[in-house]
């Protein structure tokens, strides 16, 4: 009999209980090979260290290669432990009627057998794209739920009753049983990370996960369509399929905040990889972090493409309080370096690359010029090598060529900026007087760098260039001397720090070397929202990569489209495009995406309209007639949290961010020490997992999801900015269960 349907009130209780005790035992037999694998990964380590005490090279070599290979394995054992095994096949005509199991990661018995197939490999591909209309020779699907070591549940899926029907003539019983995994999944509760969905992962999903390696793999889709989920999987799926590349190579992930990258970061550790970078867009350039966002209208102009081509001016500006001359007396000749000689002398050593890189040709092309200048016999008579080598010894000379053309490092020069005059000297032509006003307003403050100028000094690092290092030949050398052709910048650095650096502030290397920048996979999520400067800075990253590219244009926060798709194709370069859309919303109940997609129409949005497939029978409230905000809120945060045993958002202007935090701090229902209860947190603080209630700006919002949300003066977020509508409703798709707004 194989009766035992979704939703039907005769379910036997004994009989799913048979089916985990069944698989409980598989399960059991499969965690006693993961600790023996263990095992044999610890004796790996040790045989390694012992390698090393054998006291030559090669030992060494060994030693490092063995602790190498075992501490990844070790760290991939130790990130399946949770729902290691999700997936079982029962397959038609199989051999020896042997199911096939899906696990985390792929596990071999005793005797090598293959006894859990990792969920990326191609035998298991079939656990995803098998439907009743292709079964693809399975019977049966089922999704083992677990706590732990402890299975919890199963949930089956009849893909061929034909095939059940041979099998059971033949004596073979495959009994369906459960409410089906997937809705399951959808309907639990959230909290503050996102998990994976390697048990889920429906047909079209996997289609994109498992999309060719090379060119640029695009995932569109409306809101709750599982794009940033998705791609995440096939980061994981790549490093499985090519990780001598991926892993050497690297892999970047590139979000749109801190709170998003901490949001995602448990999903590919649980997936079994670990050698993954997740950057949020403030931290893409190595040795920055920044969490600050500039107001909207700062914002726009410092992510313009415009941005470039003023940096790049700046980069050649002539160092502000440096020398314009230059005089000596040798022999019977006083030579001159005057303000014409010298401009024409920098724009010589310019048009040879970027700035720092003509640090070694300075002093020659220096010297080249007053050698010009030699009239004397006295002079002549000694020849241009003496007269070198005096200059190279005289103080006066090696200070102005230290300060004419110092090294340069890219936070200094975006400080230049701030001198009103010298910013309108670098934008004339590119942005107006209003636009250079906001500029040194929002560079005069002296804070730390926003979100926004970290682009901007990605910028001005490639258009400065590193800085040379001397090899090991030249490091043998006279550390005082200059050599034709060639300084010691070692001595430059350290001259530079002295003379140069602004006060307080010692000169820094750049940050690391260009040319180490590249990865071998990029992956951007909520791709719509990315600046032209941004691409410019995340497109260096990925020169030679292949790239995933995540978004939804209808949530584009930047208000020109057109010049972000321009970027956007630049730092791709052509590369072969393969596009995948996802058109069901698995995120919101109906109730609430019908809301927010009447929003998107009513407003004008363009908005992919997905097909939610869940449905609460609780429609959005809205609060209407406020004359307390904070006691209207109060209220409402209460009646959502008290209805759903997950997280609740509180969604507020920007400008109310703070108001928010101390309303939220001063409820006792909802203050730190309260039963079931957890206090807010700034956006810019990583929360630390107990956080249940937050409080968070539209921008803050993007790519989370929460049980609850409450969404106060979203007039306000609407008038924020020029795209201050396609935030309002990217904030409306952000709850799974329930919605209320307070206005």
């Amino acid at each position: 009999m194989h009766g035992w349907g979704r939703g039907d009130d005769s379910l036997n209780d004994e009989l799913v209980e048979a089916q985990i005790e069944a698989e409980q035992a598989f399960v059991d037999r499969v965690y006693l090979q993961l600790e023996e694998s263990a095992r044999n990964a610890q004796q790996l380590a040790r045989e390694g260290q012992n390698r090393g005490k054998l006291g030559h090279e090669g030992g060494l070599v060994e030693r490092d290669a063995m602790v190498y290979q075992a501490a990844r394995r070790i760290a991939q054992l130790d990130a399946a432990h949770e729902g290691l095994v999700f997936g079982r096949l029962d397959l038609q005509h199989s051999v020896d009627r042997e199911p096939r199991y899906i696990g985390r990661i792929g596990l071999r018995d005793e005797h090598r057998d293959s006894l859990l197939i990792d969920w990326r490999a191609p035998a298991a591909a079939v656990f995803y794209q098998a439907t009743a209309a292709d079964p693809r020779r399975v019977v049966r699907r089922r999704v083992l739920r677990s706590s732990g070591p402890r299975v919890v549940g199963v949930e089956d899926e009849l893909l061929d009753s034909e095939a059940l029907a041979e099998l059971e003539a033949d004596g073979v019983e495959l009994p369906i049983v459960g409410e089906g995994a997937l809705m399951a999944q959808l309907s639990r509760a959230r909290d503050r990370t996102m998990h994976s969905i390697v048990a889920t992962i429906q047909a079209e999903q996997d289609r994109a996960i498992r999309a060719p390696s090379r060119g640029v793999t695009s995932i569109s889709g409306g809101p709750g369509t599982g794009k940033t989920v998705v791609a995440l999987h096939r980061a994981a799926y790549l490093l499985y399929t090519d990780r001598r590349r991926y892993e050497s190579g690297g892999v970047l992930v590139v979000g749109p905040s801190g709170v998003f990258m901490r949001y995602i970061e448990r999903v590919l550790p649980s997936l079994g990889e670990t050698a993954v970078a997740l950057r949020s867009l403030g931290e893409v350039v190595d040795g920055l972090r920044a969490t600050r966002h500039d107001e909207p209208a700062i914002a726009d102009i410092k992510g313009s493409a415009r941005m470039a081509t003023l940096l790049r001016r700046a980069a050649r500006l002539q160092a502000p309080g440096s020398p314009e001359s230059f005089r000596i007396f040798w022999r019977d000749d006083v030579l001159l370096l005057d303000r014409g000689r010298l401009g024409r002398i920098r724009r010589q050593l310019m048009s040879q690359g970027r700035r720092n890189r003509q640090l070694p040709r300075v002093a020659g092309a220096l010297i080249d010029a007053l050698w010009s200048q030699v009239r004397g016999e006295r002079g002549r008579d000694r020849g241009r090598e003496a007269f070198e080598d005096d200059l190279l010894g005289n103080d006066e000379f090696l200070d102005f060529v230290l300060a004419w053309w110092p090294p340069l490092d890219a936070p200094t020069v975006l400080g230049w900026l701030r001198d009103p005059d010298l910013l309108a000297q670098v934008s004339d032509g590119l942005l107006g007087h209003e636009e250079q006003r906001l500029l040194t307003k929002s560079w005069g403050t002296g804070t730390d760098l926003s979100v926004e100028d970290v682009p901007l000094i990605d910028e001005l690092r490639y258009a400065l260039g590193d800085v040379p290092t001397r090899t090991e030949d030249e490091r043998d050398l006279d550390e005082t001397s200059l050599l034709t052709g060639g300084v010691d910048v070692q001595e430059l650095m350290t001259a530079s720090d002295r003379e140069f650096a602004p006060s307080g502030r010692a000169w820094a290397p750049p940050m690391y070397r260009l040319e180490d920048d590249p990865f071998a996979h990029v992956l951007v999520d909520e791709a719509q929202d990315l600046t032209p400067m941004q691409w410019r800075m995340v497109g260096r990253r990925g020169k030679t990569a292949s790239w995933t590219i995540v978004g939804d244009p209808a949530q584009s926060s930047w208000p020109d489209p057109a010049e972000a798709a321009e970027a956007r194709a630049t730092a791709l370069e052509n590369k072969e495009r393969h596009d995948f859309h996802l058109s069901t919303n698995y995120r919101n109940s109906a109730e609430i995406y019908e809301y927010a997609a009447a929003y998107a129409e009513r407003v004008g949005l363009d908005a992919d309209l997905p097909t939610a497939v869940r449905s609460t029978g609780v429609m959005p409230r809205e609060i209407t007639g406020v004359s307390d905000l904070e006691a209207a809120t109060r209220q409402a945060v209460l009646e959502v949290a008290g209805e759903v045993s997950g997280t609740v958002g509180i969604v507020v202007p920007v400008a109310r961010r703070s108001e928010a935090n101390a309303w939220l701090a001063s409820w006792p229902e909802l203050a730190a020490d309260a039963p079931g209860a957890r206090s807010a947190i700034d956006s810019s603080v990583a929360p630390s997992g107990e956080d249940r209630v937050v409080v968070l700006t539209g921008l803050d919002t993007k790519g989370l999801e929460f049980d609850g949300i409450v969404v106060v003066r979203p007039e306000e977020i609407e008038a924020e900015s020029v795209t201050g509508r396609a935030t309002l409703y990217v904030v409306l798709t952000r709850a799974t269960q329930l919605l209320t707004t307070v206005s």
